[in-house]
């Protein structure tokens, strides 16, 4: 359910509640395929050109030659894939152009809400068919197709003066949305737990699942852990402003909490929908476990005693036993957590002790001042067993496949050790230079910027960030229109879920080794599917968190 945020005193950004629980991603279906004749009726592909992109967003229209298709009987679609763009001759000027392109569209009175200069490939194959596509995003049933065409003429004349006649334009509908969705935590060592996944929700492992006291049901992701000083023992969690103060509750006035005598804003540890799913992952575990149980016990009491009945009867036995310990260790967990944690002011875990207001910065980087620290309750933390920056990369990711993924070619794994307790310290920071010119390389043998987080909502997934800015526009309910530029992550493959979803805001985003990328502001797509994550780079915001917080360092 997206519903829209109000900022400024009025506002600007459109956000998401996390009323949606995570899923197992498909392809996604766009509202607007109950009637497709509405796009297909004037352009045929409408359906095809971005089939198989996690949010199914339709496309309205795109200039040039059509696209590939399979022909004859039978014939599957292609499969697409939004690949990220790096040494384009239109690197050097792009931001110029992409500003001479949004206000081309402004001209024209289209509700814009993104442009991202991507490249597009069929799943599986190499090279990109597309090695360059203006993709622009729009509000669903807002751009007629004889506008779309004109627009899209009028963008490739802007292409081709700046020296690019062969980049071809196209118009899609889709939401630029930002993702929000007691005792002491708990601790977290995934070495000697048998259920970390189920563990990890109640730990301060980032990414911490988070959300304000007061509307528990935005919820968003932790970030990173600051010391505000050498001598200052105060700890902080990093997050995004729209996800600590909600503008639907909060004027864009920003926060700062500089007194212990001030009204505090609480932050909990899972909000409604997080703290849910959780506890209900627990008991649906535990029922399908333990048909497997009584099932086994069937099996060893009609095991004979020969030798090889033997061996099986042993690793029978064995199962049984891990299972068991594992029900037993998720009753244990359950009872925990809905004895000492069910109501939300159980798990304060810390108050807005700084928000900034959200704005656009001024040029040349006008990317969005979006960021808060949380200052914890220190009796809150068991600081013997506090994990510091660590990020847990496990859970949807097996040690194999992150391996296999994120250093795919034999030269990238040289030296690479997988951390055995799945935990990716973050230390270092990604420069706007190799965010431009990327040094990893993908499955494919080509130079990509790999990078992985985990959110609230999606856990652990992977992606590789786009080298060229998206521009992104949000349109307020008062007539109002911010326009910002973030960088853009795309989804790892078709096989890999979604960057992100609602609820995600605010998490970290790492490099494969560990180094900081961007902290995750939003995506774009339709209402609860994204097929473009968008982040704030993370070069650029310590520059800004330093003129708040002059002294403070990562924990």
């Amino acid at each position: 359910m997206y519903i829209p945020i109000h900022f400024g005193n009025q506002s600007p950004i459109a956000s998401t509640s996390t009323l949606v629980p995570p899923t197992v991603y498909t392809f996604g279906k766009h509202e607007s395929n109950t009637d497709p004749s509405r796009l297909t009726d004037r352009y045929p592909a409408a359906y095809r050109d971005f089939f198989g992109m996690p949010s199914g967003a339709p496309c309205i229209y795109k200039s040039g030659p059509a696209w590939p298709e399979r022909k004859g009987p039978g014939a599957q679609r292609f499969i697409r894939e939004a690949r990220p763009v790096y040494g384009h001759p239109i690197a050097g000027s792009w931001l110029k152009i992409g500003t001479d392109i949004y206000k081309s569209l402004d001209s024209r009175g289209i509700m814009w809400t993104s442009i991202d200069p991507v490249a597009f490939a069929n799943a599986k194959e190499k090279t990109p068919f597309c090695p360059l596509l203006m993709w622009i995003g729009v509000k669903h049933k807002t751009l007629p197709f004889d506008v779309a065409v004109a627009a899209a003429d009028a963008i490739k004349v802007i292409l081709s003066l700046a020296g690019f006649p062969e980049i071809e334009v196209a118009f899609r509908e889709s939401e630029v949305t930002h993702s929000v969705g007691g005792p002491k935590l708990l601790p977290f060592n995934p070495l000697l737990d048998c259920i970390p996944e189920f563990r990890k929700p109640f730990t301060p492992t980032l990414g911490l699942s988070i959300a304000p006291l007061k509307m528990p049901h935005y919820e968003g992701t932790g970030a990173l852990y600051f010391h505000l000083g050498k001598d200052d023992e105060r700890v902080v969690l990093l997050t995004a402003a729209h996800v600590v103060c909600p503008p639907p509750a909060y004027a864009n006035t920003g926060m700062s909490c500089q007194h212990t005598s001030q009204r505090h804003e609480d932050i909990v540890t899972l909000g409604n929908i997080g703290y849910g799913n959780a506890t209900n992952a627990m008991m649906a575990t535990i029922g399908d476990l333990a048909p497997c149980v009584e099932v086994r016990k069937e099996v060893i009491a009609s095991l004979g005693e020969d030798a090889v009945v033997t061996r099986k009867l042993k690793y029978t036995q064995h199962d049984v036993e891990q299972t068991t310990n594992m029900i037993d260790e998720l009753n244990k967990l359950h009872d925990e957590v809905t004895k000492c944690r069910t109501h939300p002011n159980q798990r304060i875990i810390g108050f807005v002790l700084h928000a900034e207001r959200i704005v656009v910065a001024d040029r040349p980087t006008e990317f969005m001042h979006d960021w808060a620290f949380i200052q914890l309750y220190r009796e809150k933390i068991d600081w013997s067993t506090f994990p510091g920056n660590k990020v847990y990369i496990g859970g949807n990711l097996l040690p194999y496949d992150f391996t296999n993924l994120m250093f795919s070619q034999p030269e990238d794994k040289v030296g690479y050790k997988y951390p055995v307790d799945g935990l990716l310290q973050a230390s270092g920071v990604v420069k706007n230079d190799e965010i431009h010119q990327p040094q990893h390389l993908d499955i494919h043998g080509e130079k990509a910027l790999l990078v992985v987080k985990n959110g609230q909502t999606t856990g652990t997934t992977i992606g590789r960030v786009n080298g060229l800015e998206s521009f992104t526009r949000v349109h307020t309910d008062y007539g109002a229109k911010y326009t910002s530029i973030e960088i853009a992550i795309l989804p790892y493959d078709k096989l890999r879920s979604p960057f992100s979803a609602p609820g995600d805001s605010g998490a970290i985003i790492l490099d494969r080794a560990g180094r900081i990328v961007a902290l995750l502001a939003g995506g774009g797509g339709t209402t609860d599917k994204t097929d473009v994550t968008y982040g704030i780079p993370y070069w650029w915001l310590e520059e800004q968190i330093k003129k708040a917080f002059p002294d403070c360092h990562l924990y």
